[in-house]
This record gives C-alpha cells, sequence and structure tokens, in this order.
C-alpha cells in the first residue's frame, strides 16, 4: 500500500526504505519460523529471542504508520482507496502482534475464534492440521444432503459450528419439504438430542455414536438393515469428490458474502449435471432400444424374403 501511494505521490518523505523494512520483516519471521520448528536444548530462549526481535521491529512499523498515515494527503479516490486500505492492514498488523506475543512470549492458549487464518479472507476457519497423511485445509466446512439418486437437496455453510449443532437447523428444511424414509449421517453429526428428535420423525435413522455405544447402541449398530445403509452411505463421499472437481476445492471470489454464492453456483452446477448424465444416459438407452428394434425388424424382413 506504501509503495503504491509512493508511485503516485512521489513528495512524501519518510519511506525511502519501504523495501528495506519489507526484506528486514520476512527476515526476522524467517528467522522466528527456523527457531519454533528447531528441536534442542535452548529451543525456548531461542523462540523467545527470536519472538522480541520480529516484534520490536513490527511495532516499530506499526508505529511509523500510524504516524503517517494522519499527514498523508487525499487528492483523489485511487489516494482515498490506498488509505482506507491501508488502515485496514495496520488493524491486522496490530492483531497480529497482538496474537505472537500473547502466544509466544506470555505463553497464552489463543481460543480459536480469536486466531486469524487469513488478513484477506478473515472468515476462514482452520478445518484440518496437517498430521500424517492428512492436508492442511484452510476454508469453511460445509455439509451437504443428498437424496438416493445423488441429487443434493440441501446444503449448510458451517459458521464456528460443528457438525452436531447444525443437524436440527438441517432437520427443518429437510422435513418441512420431504418425506424421509432412511436417512444417514457420519458419526460427527451424533448428538444424543439429534437422535431422539429425528427416530421418531424418520423410520430407519442411521447415526453411529460418536465414542463407544453402550449395549443397547452396539445392538442396533449391528442389525442388518443399519449395515446395509451404513454402507450406503459412503456415496456421498463421491458427492464431495465431484463437488471438488466441480471447482468447489478452491474459491476464487473475495469476501465473505462472494463465496456463500460460489458454493451455491458450484451445487447448482453439481446438480445440473447429474441431470444433464441421467438424461443422456436415457437417450442413449433410448437410441440403443431403437437400433435393436431396427435391425429385429430387418431380420424379419429378410427371411420373409427368403
Amino acid at each position: 500500500m506504501i509503495d503504491s501511494y509512493m508511485s503516485k505521490n512521489k513528495n512524501i518523505k519518510g519511506w525511502r526504505k519501504s523495501k528495506s523494512w519489507r526484506a528486514s520483516l520476512k527476515n526476522l519471521s524467517r528467522a522466528l519460523g527456523k527457531a519454533s520448528s528447531t528441536r534442542g536444548k535452548y529451543r525456548e530462549k531461542n523462540i523467545k529471542t527470536a519472538t522480541n526481535s520480529y516484534i520490536y521491529k513490527a511495532k516499530s512499523l506499526l508505529s511509523k504508520l500510524e504516524s503517517s498515515i494522519k499527514i498523508f494527503d487525499i487528492n483523489d479516490d485511487k489516494d482515498l482507496k490506498i488509505l482506507i486500505e491501508l488502515e485496514y492492514f495496520i488493524t491486522m498488523l496490530d492483531k497480529h502482534i497482538d496474537l505472537v506475543e500473547r502466544r509466544l512470549l506470555k505463553g497464552e492458549i489463543i481460543p480459536h475464534e480469536e486466531k486469524l487464518f487469513s488478513i484477506f479472507e478473515t472468515y476462514t476457519e482452520w478445518i484440518s492440521k496437517g498430521k500424517i497423511n492428512k492436508k492442511v485445509e484452510l476454508g469453511k466446512r460445509l455439509s451437504i444432503t443428498s437424496d438416493q439418486f445423488g441429487i443434493i437437496l440441501d446444503y449448510h455453510i458451517h459458521e464456528s459450528i460443528t457438525d452436531s449443532e447444525i443437524v436440527i437447523d438441517i432437520a427443518d428444511r429437510i422435513l418441512s419439504r420431504y418425506k424421509v424414509d432412511t436417512w444417514s449421517f457420519d458419526k460427527g453429526y451424533w448428538h444424543k438430542d439429534n437422535k431422539e428428535l429425528l427416530k421418531d420423525e424418520v423410520r430407519k435413522l442411521i447415526m453411529p455414536k460418536k465414542g463407544k455405544p453402550n449395549k443397547l447402541e452396539k445392538e442396533e449398530e449391528h442389525e442388518a438393515e443399519f449395515i446395509k445403509f451404513r454402507r450406503k452411505h459412503s456415496a456421498v463421499e463421491s458427492n464431495i469428490n465431484e463437488l471438488e472437481h466441480r471447482g468447489l476445492d478452491r474459491c476464487p471470489d473475495r469476501g465473505h458474502d462472494a463465496f456463500k454464492r460460489y458454493i451455491a453456483i458450484g451445487i447448482g452446477a453439481y446438480n445440473l449435471h447429474k441431470v444433464g448424465k441421467e438424461l443422456l444416459k436415457r437417450q442413449r438407452n433410448e437410441q440403443k432400444r431403437l437400433a435393436e428394434e431396427l435391425i429385429a425388424q430387418q431380420k424379419r424382413e429378410e427371411r420373409i424374403a427368403a
């Protein structure tokens, strides 16, 4: 932002070394990352030393920015846009310094809702930590409900809530529009209140318990019908995989509203593809049937002619 403002307003002073500020902070950030990832006798001491150096430089930059932005002139709309964005990034820098200081110097455990995973898309959440055989994932959780044909009937974007907390909302929408005979959930959606609510609304509810089941629950989960529909639940994994291939693996749009719109469009495209695929299949089957009838008729005519 500073470089953009400087390229337009050549007369501003005090920011001749803006590139040096960026390089210095980047080097200190890398040094802190290296100290955090290195094991050894003096690991904690090295982390605190690197953190202090990094925070000192970041606070110096913050102070310089806060004093400079007060004297920057606004000559046109472009200047106004740059300064508004600069104010936003100053706020993000202040928050970043606070989080680093609390976590690495004071040893606090930062609550999840206070963590910041993206300064550009602040609604982003940490989905997967990238442990063994599992990639790091940042974004928003999305729950989908599909029917026996693979058509997505409902979707729910999680807003800092768990799977089990959205079941009631999903059930209200689905059961008000459809009569459900069998409904299968992942273990993450299990909660005793959810199960009590849905078991009277659905003939066969497949909701495996999260954790160790008691005797009655174990017997229920070993019933033939329960096992049959539980195995069919794996089809939703292929639906999720197909959604990713339809463009929902990464959102190119910016802003929370644009993200939600992109999800809706992606699911609409998925459903259209499913319907189109079935229509093409029926068309091919009809063409095949007509071709077989034509061949059979020709053979009958050949026999009659003979």
